[in-house]
């Protein structure tokens, strides 16, 4: 109803599996009363990869279903800028403000694998907010990236690290995937 009255134009999914993403495509084929959607909304960074990468990805590809994917939480809730190694974390970061929010990056082996592209960055000349970020925007599977910033200057870091895309170069992505060889998906252990 909201579709027919103009106030959906498209929809979206969010945080499913390949079969959801099948199963919600094939409905729309078969009744085109439903809407076809065209975005799946997952988490989707250098610590979080596989779930899409490993499946859905070939659903959402433009060769099959055409599924956008708007890559949420490209930074894992901040840990992949590599500030929570600073042990005076501001008192307003969400580290310190949510008890236990950070547990599943910060008891993990997600801290040694953000130690491990925290060097990448500084390798290539890229603060690791720029790396995380470029590397997500570069994929041909992301059609947006959701973040989230605190400050203006967080918030501009992430918006001048699409200026950055350009330098994610074969070198940098062997760099990332010998990293994520060694640490796949580690806030999952």
């Amino acid at each position: 109803r909201l579709v027919a009255k103009g106030k959906v134009r498209y929809c979206g999914i969010s945080n499913e599996t390949p079969y959801g993403v099948m199963k919600f495509c094939q409905l729309a084929e078969k009744d085109s009363s439903l809407p076809r959607i065209i975005s799946l909304q997952n988490s989707y960074s250098l610590l979080s990869r596989s779930l899409y990468e490993g499946g859905l990805s070939e659903v959402c590809s433009p060769r099959n279903e055409n599924v956008g994917l708007m890559a949420y939480s490209p930074l894992a809730g901040g840990i992949l800028t590599g500030k929570y190694f600073n042990p005076k974390v501001a008192a307003n970061s969400r580290l310190n403000l949510f008890k236990g929010y950070m547990s599943r990056y910060k008891q993990s082996l997600a801290v040694e694998a953000v130690a491990e592209y925290v060097r990448v960055a500084r390798t290539f000349g890229l603060s690791p907010t720029e790396l995380s970020l470029a590397w997500c925007y570069e994929q041909d599977s992301v059609a947006s990236t959701i973040i989230g910033a605190t400050t203006l200057d967080q918030l501009q870091e992430n918006i001048n690290a699409y200026d950055k895309v350009d330098a994610i170069t074969t070198e940098l992505k062997d760099a990332v995937d010998k990293v994520y060889q060694k640490y796949t998906d580690p806030s999952k252990i």
